[in-house]
């Protein structure tokens, strides 16, 4: 802006000095006359010049700006999806560790579940053997008694309770006994009161 005035200023006294020349002088005022002509033109063409390049200037500069705030966005959701991953990688791995307890306590249940399927595998052989081998005799014995006494008892009682039926000549009567109640003595002498005494 400050060369503008000066160039204006020289302008000005470019033409003052021409207008005194041409009172005096006609040659020398033609060829002053050109020589400021060429100046003027030059002047102008730089004028151009360098308002075209302030102008891409000012492009190039609007340009960075512009890539330097796309920039910084795309920095900052760089960011923001960096912070998300490493959330996710916080929460999967948080879960990778409860799903490792998992595993590892179901391990410990699958091998416990083994072991008692071994221990009763190898209870079920006793119990086999022993129904083969007792059973029988226990059977044997119940109808035994049963042919004795003509009680028919039943089994799936309480522990203390005796429950069953006495299949007398004349009529069937029911026992109903509570063994915590009595005393051994007294429950044994009812049960034989049922017996008959008739060989």
């Amino acid at each position: 802006m400050i060369q503008c005035d000066k160039f204006q200023d020289l302008e000005e006294t470019g033409e003052a000095l021409v207008g005194f020349i041409n009172s005096s002088q006609p040659e020398k005022l033609k060829q002053v006359k050109i020589n400021h002509q060429v100046f003027s033109d030059k002047h102008m063409e730089t004028v151009k010049l360098v308002t075209q390049i302030l102008k891409d200037t000012a492009q190039i500069e609007e340009t960075a700006g512009q890539r330097l705030l796309d920039m910084e966005k795309e920095k900052k959701h760089r960011e923001e999806e960096l912070e998300n991953l490493e959330v996710q990688l916080r929460q999967y791995t948080a879960k990778s560790q409860i799903t490792d307890s998992e595993i590892e306590f179901l391990q410990k249940q699958l091998e416990s579940l083994r072991s008692t399927e071994q221990e009763l595998e190898t209870l079920q052989t006793e119990v086999d053997e022993d129904t083969t081998e007792i059973i029988p005799s226990a059977v044997y014995v119940a109808q035994l008694y049963y042919l004795i006494t003509k009680i028919k008892w039943e089994y799936d009682t309480q522990p203390n309770i005796l429950k069953g039926v006495h299949y007398g000549a004349d009529l069937a009567t029911p026992i109903n006994i509570d063994t915590s109640a009595r005393s051994q003595s007294e429950v044994s002498d009812q049960l034989w009161d049922f017996v008959s005494t008739e060989w």
